[in-house]
């Protein structure tokens, strides 16, 4: 299968969202999983692929014999938690695994659309909205890791390369490590009678900006269609929701009285009290804003847990 678009990560949250998205355009999709992950699922018109990132020869291989159309790189880790614990991992994968990826791109002679999916934990924290201007300074590893990402990339651009700043993002098949599904998961777990009618929480102070998943990868695709190559777009409602407001809109769609306690586990070294962005930048220049409603994506993320909870283990 050569010709077709690519997506890095797709056995993740946004991939398998973006695979979707694609393939409503696309006869097939090309789609990567870390060998060592979770398996893929299988799909009609998905051609799927084990490919390490960190394996500068597994990548080469791969990119010479698909010759993607375009790609979207979404692959890296990405929970900000883990990264406190093993800071080495992220710039491994979010860097080193970009660098690997373009450099492929490169010894293939290809000149295909590469959408760098980035992340706004680059940003110096503030209590102000972040623009594409606003002052870098990440405050975790994992941010660090997205940073060089952006400078890898801009450095080793064969192809034009297009760079995403999504914010927080939620909706169904999110893992129960972020904190939407988290609640979403316990919510759906006491429920259905295999867990205590208590739901553990972190910091309910922070806010953070959040778009439905399924808004972001719209923008991934609108970005690599009208963006321009090297020049950073957040991606972002532009609305900051308090994490307790969240569990409350949750809460009062369950089934049964829960009660919350704080789990200090829960909490991080060091929690940014607002991440909030301004997504002028892709609204002028792309066309695209954020559409699906907060209360329709936790509804969404319940459901899905609700489903999954419900279904028979095999």
């Amino acid at each position: 299968m050569t010709g077709v678009p690519l997506v890095t990560g797709a056995t993740g949250f946004a991939g398998s969202h973006l695979l979707d998205d694609l393939l409503r355009d696309h006869g097939a999709v090309a789609a990567w999983a870390n060998p060592a992950g979770a398996g893929s699922e299988p799909r009609g018109n998905v051609h799927w692929q084990p490919v390490d990132l960190v394996d500068r020869a597994a990548v080469s291989r791969a990119i010479a014999q698909l010759k993607p159309s375009a790609v979207y790189h979404l692959a890296g880790a990405a929970h900000v938690g883990d990264s406190w614990a093993d800071p080495v991992r992220p710039l491994r994968v979010n860097t080193l695994g970009t660098h690997h990826l373009l450099e492929a791109i490169r010894l293939a002679d290809l000149q295909c659309p590469v959408l760098v999916a980035g992340s706004a934990l680059v940003y110096r924290p503030s209590l102000d909205a972040l623009d594409e201007e606003s002052p870098i300074g990440p405050p975790n590893p994992y941010g660090f890791s997205k940073l060089t990402q952006e400078v890898v990339a801009a450095r080793d651009a064969w192809s034009p390369v297009f760079l995403a700043r999504p914010f927080n993002h939620a909706g169904p098949r999110q893992s129960p490590a972020y904190v939407a599904s988290a609640f979403a998961k316990q919510i759906a777990e006491i429920e259905a009678g295999l867990k205590e009618p208590v739901l553990s929480v972190g910091n309910l102070d922070a806010r953070r900006d959040l778009t439905d998943v399924r808004d972001t990868v719209r923008a991934y695709r609108l970005l690599v269609d009208k963006g321009r190559p090297a020049r950073p777009y957040n991606i972002c409602s532009g609305r900051a929701y308090r994490i307790g407001d969240l569990l409350e809109a949750m809460l009062a769609r369950a089934r049964t009285r829960i009660d919350v306690a704080v789990d200090p586990k829960r909490l991080r070294p060091a929690d940014v009290p607002l991440v909030l962005g301004n997504p002028s930048r892709i609204a002028a220049e792309v066309g695209w804003q954020a559409t699906i409603p907060i209360d329709d994506t936790l509804r969404d993320l319940l459901d899905y847990w609700r489903q999954r909870i419900a279904a028979p283990r095999l």
